[in-house]
């Protein structure tokens, strides 16, 4: 479930509690935690909004503020044209992603260091060639260029690349910025910290 950025600002402000989408199915369910840039986001409620007599969802004012939205007419025209039924889903702010703090934890024992390099030798071993000290060192220098670019750089897709470095994000070792990958100070510390295990040339 995409949530924009007027959504996730009004998530931290605690102005939103609420999205609309249309479903031909609930595609979240209650207690789906879903991790944003703002934060862990919990689903708390998905009910199908009920019609009217002509047929159209119904939408009140208060819901309608309480999804960002100026109007229930923005809401309904919002999904207007797609199919299925209209979800109203509540939406909670639950905490903080807590890969924010891993990324930020760059104080590297040697039992850390080798927790990592064993998890970094293993997604290596499923593909057809090593590749994550490829992508860490590929990003660390160059900090904040589009995943187009770095992808054609290495003759990859674009998607096949972002999901790559995501890998690389549930270990702490990136983070994304408005554009492009930076390394997190725990992946400049691991980099560091293995240096000397950098394949020859």
């Amino acid at each position: 479930m995409l949530l924009d950025a007027r959504t996730l600002r009004g998530l931290q402000d605690g102005t939103v509690t609420l999205a609309f989408r249309r479903w031909t199915a609930p595609r979240v369910r209650v207690g789906t935690l879903q991790r944003t840039r703002v934060g862990v986001v919990e689903v708390t409620s998905v009910e199908r909004v009920p019609v009217g007599p002509d047929g159209a969802p119904v939408v009140s004012d208060d819901e309608a503020r309480l999804a960002g939205m100026a109007s229930p007419e923005r809401v309904l025209a919002r999904g207007a044209g797609r199919e299925g039924d209209l979800y109203r889903v509540g939406l909670r702010l639950a905490g903080p992603d807590p890969r924010v703090a891993l990324r930020e934890d760059a104080d590297l024992d040697a039992d850390a260091v080798e927790q990592l390099r064993t998890a970094l030798a293993r997604k290596d071993r499923a593909a057809a060639e090593p590749w994550t000290r490829r992508y860490l060192e590929l990003i660390g220098a160059h900090e904040g260029v589009v995943a187009r670019e770095l992808a054609a750089g290495l003759g990859m897709a674009r998607d096949d690349f972002k999901v790559r470095v995501r890998r690389l994000k549930e270990l702490g070792l990136t983070e994304s910025l408005d554009v492009g990958y930076r390394l997190s100070p725990r992946g400049r510390a691991y980099l560091a910290a293995t240096a000397d295990e950098r394949p020859s040339s």
